[in-house]
């Protein structure tokens, strides 16, 4: 067997002839290209306008540790999908229609951009991530709650 065979690309879930196992640097940077990122103050404006639903998915120790933003959904990332899928059996209340703009959370952007490709992948297409996670929400002075 050649270096040929078909693999699945972690991206796009498609099959790619010829292509080999990629880093996550390099997985990072295509999965962020499918969409646009958001900057903490342009996710707080959204979430007060009614225009996006924050989603934190950070570990429990951390939100602990440094606090929550007021108003987002908690979701462990190993529920994710379940719960915000539209179609699924486990939604949350708020998962109501693959239109939807969620704001993926995490704890300084990197898996949250995994997350919100995930979330596309489910139709979910308006789906993003905050950049440099909920450490940019914090240093920007939004609000948190302990």
């Amino acid at each position: 067997m050649s270096g040929d065979a078909p693999r699945n690309d972690v991206v796009s879930g498609d099959v790619v002839k010829g292509e080999g196992p990629v880093g996550i640097d390099e997985l990072l940077e295509r999965v962020r290209a499918g969409y646009a990122r958001v900057e903490a103050r342009d996710a707080y404006e959204a979430a007060r306008a009614g225009e996006a639903l924050l989603v934190d998915i950070r570990y429990a120790a951390l939100r602990e540790r440094d606090g929550l933003i007021p108003g987002a959904l908690v979701v462990e990332r190993n529920e994710l999908e379940w719960r915000l899928d539209p179609q699924g059996s486990h939604r949350v209340p708020e998962a109501t229609g693959h239109d939807l703009r969620i704001v993926v959370i995490c704890n300084e952007g990197y898996a949250s951009s995994l997350a919100a490709a995930s979330l596309h992948r489910l139709g979910l297409y308006r789906a993003t991530d905050l950049v440099g996670g909920f450490q940019a929400w914090r240093s920007a002075g939004l609000p948190v709650t302990y």
